[in-house]
């Protein structure tokens, strides 16, 4: 198992009065990109400051190779921080821009240029050492900024929305290449966003921070598949809930306004009978049901709307209790059709009401 270069331990920030950050505790290893996931206000982008000493917190310590950096200042860490409007200076040119860091640090003028041909070979922008910021496109910039990041050869990179300023066809685009770059560095790397979607791209890790805690670290498919609590599960778009009681616990049965489901065996442990919980159904799991009865596991309802997605469709239900749910399907579904879809209990989550 690689060791963690970056440790962080019980570190506590009020805002205004206020906790904001509860006791975080998180680990970097040396070769990972960690995006740090979480909605607007949750104490993100400020947990990334004080990992860079931009600011202080109240509690807590900031290991770096185990020894506490908590008092050394921000020009002594040697960590690269990127911000979310990249920060470049609109007088100076790309070349200009790069050079800055080494020029402040005293190096010679051989190894700077040496270090801005080699950034620039790196965020693929050779063409552009000369051509004024100004003039740039939005992901041209974004690259720019990075080169300036690791001109200095730091040995954290911390990115802060770095995408965010983007359209969203562009940070598609650029996110790929941008995780390509930064496993081609090979540098630790702590990356802000709020997109699910880009955290998922970018990340070997995910570590999900709100309610100034971090609710759940792993790979993005253990994230994906098993959100450990009902508010990551609405986070992560899943706005297919059904409130129910669980009936039976072998196999896992649980009672709803719309009929039975059966859950995955590996869920028993979680529910005892009687006990009320809410079911997440995925949108992408849902399979259309040919038959005329309606079964365990189903959803019967109307088609309200069938909106094409570029790899298939949309489809909105309507149930009987005009509660409304949404699936992908790979057909255009006529609007007004009654069908039934069926969901798989491996595919279904479970929450207890009082989790």
């Amino acid at each position: 198992m690689t060791k963690s270069c970056l440790s962080i331990r019980d570190v506590r920030k009020d805002y205004e009065g206020l906790p904001l950050l509860k006791g975080i505790d998180l680990d970097l290893a040396e070769d990972e990109i960690l995006c740090l996931l979480g909605p607007s206000g949750s104490g993100k982008s400020t947990l990334l400051r004080i990992v860079a000493g931009l600011e202080s917190q109240e509690e807590g310590t900031v290991l770096w190779g185990g020894k506490d950096i908590s008092v050394i200042p921000v020009e002594k860490r040697n960590f690269g921080f990127m911000f979310q409007d990249y920060a470049l200076f609109p007088h100076m040119s790309v070349a200009e821009n790069i050079a800055f860091g080494p020029r402040m640090h005293g190096w010679a003028n051989e190894k700077i240029e040496e270090r801005i041909s080699q950034t620039l070979a790196v965020v693929k922008m050779e063409g552009f050492r000369n051509r004024s910021v100004v003039d740039l496109s939005g992901g041209e910039k974004q690259r720019v900024a990075l080169a300036r990041t690791i001109a200095l050869n730091p040995d954290l990179l911390m990115l802060d929305e770095p995408l965010g300023a983007l359209d969203k066809a562009l940070r598609d685009e650029l996110g790929q290449e941008l995780r390509e770059i930064l496993k081609k560095l090979q540098i630790p790397t702590i990356y802000v966003t709020h997109d699910q979607e880009e955290a998922f791209l970018i990340g070997d890790n995910v570590a999900v921070l709100n309610f100034g805690r971090i609710l759940q670290k792993g790979n993005p498919e253990d994230i994906y598949t098993s959100p450990n609590s009902l508010w990551l599960a609405g986070f992560l778009g899943f706005s297919n809930q059904i409130s129910g009681k669980v009936m039976e616990l072998n196999p896992v049965k649980v009672s709803t306004p719309l009929g039975y489901f059966t859950l995955a065996e590996q869920m028993k442990d979680q529910f005892e009978a009687g006990c009320d919980v809410i079911l997440v159904i995925k949108p992408d799991v849902a399979q259309v049901v040919k038959d005329k009865e309606k079964n365990e596991n189903t959803i019967s309802g109307v088609v309200k709307d069938s909106q094409f997605m570029g790899d298939g469709f949309r489809l909105v239900l309507e149930v009987e209790d005009e509660r409304i749910f949404t699936f992908r399907d790979s057909h255009r579904r006529e609007i007004g059709l009654h069908m039934i879809v069926q969901v798989d209990p491996p595919s279904l989550l479970g929450y207890r009401v009082d989790e």
